[in-house]
């Protein structure tokens, strides 16, 4: 078998929904700077989080039936690996509506949380009272998605959420500019392709065109021991995200302003897509490497971990040096040119926080490879180091050593310092297996 085109096979449409799926948001920033304003677009970033959180607890899930699924499969065990499919859709299913009444319910509350003021709270209930509506539809559609390419259908993958996002940028337009409905407008459009995207999906596995399917099981939670370190990880990295942004947020207004936040907003839709490219080779490289692990071929693991390493190389080179070169043109999307200090500003601090393109990629793939192995312990360290512990101490160190430019450092001092220790870890994992094959 040709593991080259079989690396591909799954990496490129992995890495392709990562990125429709996140455009979303970002065409939603798009419709919300240029027809509705700056304090709505701030309101985007300042519900983000939210969208995080529903993301990230649907990760928390999915990776680990994938993963678990995967290693079935390798193992010929087609009836576990259907029940644990069908017990992880439900338990998502159950929970995606309990979040969904909650977050209504205390909607004022969150929003307060999120980091709303008085000038932003309308825009932010808007846009979160809407979106929240929708979060069964995100946190079931993505694990639906995750478990489509685990059977064996990357391109259904990619497809699907395709047309969903070429559904979310035509309703943006509709209920945007058309029908002016403000930012609860692209709230409902970015809903609405979530809803479409899901119903694809769910079809796909309704009518058995695979391997993996729903089927008759009981209501047995001991299957989540195994699923939930595995997906721990990824978890921490998209939840992160959101912590990420709380983070930078409260530095931003203390060493910049509120100019700095839609500085920060514009810089965290570029940010999320390349993020999203290295997740989806990491996420596409994953069911790969735990197939092979059960079938107990360490070599072919390790054979996908280069391909994965040439692909991160490559796309870091290019991320940073396309940031380079075209900050003015990206920034002149959110921001008007005519705008100053504002737009001089922002393309400034774009190419400073640019340079964390250059490291961020490893830390995601290794991460990623030690759970696919099931290596627990090294995945959620590497998560927990560059999600929470290093970009805490970045921003509160830069922040106070160089005030607002330090701040725009911050993730590149974050991710050199988790790779030293993604090294160590990798560097450590390779001994051990030397020695056993010795």
């Amino acid at each position: 078998m040709n593991h080259k085109k079989q690396f591909l096979k799954f990496v490129v449409p992995s890495i392709v929904s990562m990125l429709v799926f996140n455009l979303y948001t970002m065409i939603d920033g798009i419709y919300v700077a240029r027809f509705v304003g700056e304090k709505a677009l701030s309101a985007v970033n300042i519900a983000m989080p939210y969208i995080n959180f529903i993301f990230a607890f649907s990760i928390l899930f999915s990776v680990g039936t994938s993963t678990v699924v995967a290693i079935f499969r390798g193992e010929n065990k087609l009836v576990q690996a259907n029940q644990t499919f069908t017990r992880n859709t439900l338990f998502l299913s159950v929970c995606g509506i309990v979040i969904t009444l909650v977050a209504q319910y205390f909607l004022n509350d969150l929003a307060r949380f999120l980091g709303a003021s008085e000038a932003t709270m309308p825009y932010v209930l808007d846009y979160l009272g809407t979106i929240a509506w929708f979060s069964f539809f995100f946190i079931v559609s993505y694990s639906l998605e995750v478990l489509v390419k685990t059977d064996g259908f990357p391109r259904l993958a990619t497809a699907a959420v395709s047309v969903g996002a070429v559904t979310n940028i035509v309703m943006d337009f509709v209920l945007v500019v058309v029908f002016p409905m403000g930012i609860k407008g692209a709230a409902l459009a970015t809903g609405l392709s979530q809803v479409l995207t899901f119903t694809v999906f769910f079809l796909h596995f309704l009518m058995k065109r695979g391997n993996i399917h729903w089927c008759r099981t009981t209501l047995d939670m001991s299957v989540y021991k195994r699923i939930l370190p595995i997906g721990i990880a990824d978890f921490i990295t998209e939840m992160s995200a959101g912590v990420i942004v709380f983070l930078f947020n409260h530095a931003i207004l203390k060493y910049i302003g509120d100019d700095g936040i839609v500085t920060y907003t514009v810089i965290t839709y570029i940010y999320n897509l390349v993020m999203m490219t290295f997740t989806g080779i990491s996420q596409g490289t994953q069911p790969l490497v735990s197939f092979y692990h059960g079938k107990k071929e360490p070599a072919t693991c390790a054979l996908f971990l280069r391909y994965a390493r040439i692909s991160t190389f490559t796309i870091s080179i290019v991320a940073l040096g396309f940031c380079l070169l075209a900050a003015p043109l990206i920034v002149s999307i959110f921001i008007d040119t005519n705008i100053q200090p504002l737009f001089h500003d922002s393309v400034k601090a774009f190419r400073m926080f640019s340079l964390c393109y250059l490291v961020i990629g490893y830390n995601i793939i290794y991460s990623g490879y030690f759970a696919a192995l099931e290596k627990n312990r090294y995945s959620f360290t590497i998560s927990m180091l560059r999600g929470f512990v290093f970009i805490a101490f970045s921003i509160w160190v830069l922040g106070w050593l160089f005030q607002g430019d330090g701040i725009w450092l911050a993730t590149l001092l974050c991710e050199c310092m988790t790779l030293l220790c993604s090294t160590w870890f990798m560097h450590t994992e390779y001994k051990k297996r030397k020695r056993v094959s010795s």
